[in-house]
């Protein structure tokens, strides 16, 4: 039944699920986890990304934004630095490569995601929006 509840929370969680395994696929040529993506993005967009601001903008824990961090600095991607404002703290910094990685991984996103949403047409998709949200408001 095409209202019934259930069925369309089945299908948006298929639709979901999808998209998450297409956002993995789409940044396999970097070899990130979606979460570590995430990290990036968040300190690229953010000059002097705290730990505590890191865990938060992605819901994690202090101590999962550290290994987020390590891993990201492992790879080149970010740099530590004494924070001015608090000598007890650090930031985090997208180095260039940092920059380099998030713009390719952003282009890359917005490529799978164009294609994704070309399978419907212009109405369906502000239709699809529309729809969005609405269940998106809190």
């Amino acid at each position: 039944m095409p209202d019934d509840p259930e069925a369309l929370g089945e299908l948006l969680v298929r639709v979901a699920r999808g998209q998450r395994r297409r956002w993995r696929e789409a940044l396999a040529p970097w070899e990130l986890s979606p979460h570590h993506a995430r990290g990036l993005r968040v300190v690229t967009d953010r000059a002097g990304t705290r730990l505590s601001d890191l865990a938060e903008a992605l819901h994690i824990a202090p101590r999962s934004a550290t290994e987020v961090a390590d891993a990201l600095q492992a790879r080149g991607l970010v740099q530590r630095a004494p924070d001015p404002t608090d000598r007890r703290a650090v930031v985090l910094t997208a180095t260039d490569e940092g920059r380099r990685v998030q713009a390719e991984i952003a282009g890359a996103r917005a490529a799978d995601t164009r294609d994704l949403f070309a399978r419907l047409d212009a109405a369906d998709r502000a239709t699809l929006a529309r729809i969005l949200r609405t269940l998106a408001d809190d």
